[in-house]
């Protein structure tokens, strides 16, 4: 069978597959009882058959629907003479939608329907070894918590990051240290004079001072920097600077890889806080370094234009 050899690649496939069968199949009980309503019709038609009357945003929160899926189904039924539309007197932006005559009498007729399709179905559970209607709902809540797209991009992420290295500078990796900052730095900016102190001179400006800098290798390629400056004469000794990794790269968490070898690094070295500068544009980068854990401080003095945010991580609080 085409679903057991491509396995759970296809689930979209495969429930495709089973809903057009139960619509199918919806479509020949709704024959059967003489009633004239098509399946997509029902959860808006059953809403209205309870409450009364609802505007079209309530019914869509209660369904999971869209705004414009109700409102296509709404209208599809209003053309059968099944609903009305009114302006509603406390909001005349809010249309309420009710069932017309014919609408009530057709939920009076289906009442027996109702009865033979739940019997039928739980007859059909009871069949399985694993209650559908129950896994259902299970899986919608953990979709709800955590989307599939998010799911996928975690795996993503844990496979990808197999391929990572992170080791410390050498001076065969000056060009890429240079080349992958300045890339950044000139998209958005423009390189000022630490920059090229920085990125000219790692050795004398960064390594010979007390600092350190790590190179990303992904598949032995070098795709990603970050430094841990040292300045002694500084409100805050060791900073977070040059962090970088290829464009083509991110969202693989190679940049949360490095952050955290560098937090690492200051860690070992009894650093008790990690100072960073940046700019509110970078809001990725942001959030990566919120997610790492720094915090935002103002008022220091920095060589930068560009810098319009600073922030500082506390290493003397325990890791989350």
């Amino acid at each position: 069978m085409f679903y057991q050899t491509v396995g759970k690649m296809a689930m979209g496939s495969r429930l495709r597959s089973l809903t057009e069968i139960v619509t199918e199949e919806a479509r020949q009980v709704y024959s059967l009882y003489g009633n004239d309503l098509r399946a997509k019709w029902f959860p808006v038609f059953h809403l209205l058959s309870i409450h009364g009357e609802m505007s079209v945003s309530a019914i869509a929160k209660e369904i999971g629907h869209s705004h414009v899926s109700v409102s296509k189904i709404i209208a599809e039924m209003r053309k059968e003479d099944l609903v009305n539309e009114r302006r509603d007197s406390r909001d005349k932006r809010k249309s309420l939608t009710s069932l017309t005559e014919k609408g009530h009498l057709l939920s009076g007729a289906m009442k027996e329907q109702y009865l033979d399709v739940e019997a039928a179905v739980e007859t059909l559970l009871a069949q399985t070894q694993h209650d559908l209607w129950k896994a259902m709902e299970e899986f919608e809540f953990l979709l709800n918590e955590q989307s599939l797209l998010n799911r996928v991009q975690h795996q993503r992420k844990l496979r990808e990051r197999k391929h990572l290295q992170i080791i410390p500078y050498s001076g065969k990796y000056a060009a890429a240290f240079h080349n992958l900052n300045k890339e950044w730095i000139t998209e958005y900016f423009t390189m000022e004079p630490a920059d090229y102190k920085a990125l000219e001179h790692p050795e004398q400006s960064i390594i010979e001072t007390g600092g350190h800098i790590l190179i990303a290798l992904y598949k032995n390629e070098p795709i990603g920097t970050c430094a841990l400056c040292r300045n002694p004469d500084h409100i805050y000794e060791y900073e977070l600077a040059k962090m970088a990794v290829k464009p083509e790269l991110h969202g693989l968490g190679f940049g949360e890889a490095l952050g955290e070898a560098i937090i690492e690094k200051a860690r070992s070295l009894g650093a008790k806080e990690i100072y960073l500068e940046s700019n509110t544009t970078m809001k990725a980068a942001i959030s990566l370094y919120r997610k790492l854990g720094f915090n935002r401080v103002s008022g220091i003095p920095t060589p930068y234009d560009r810098c319009n945010i600073q922030m500082v991580l506390n290493l003397m609080q325990a890791p989350n």
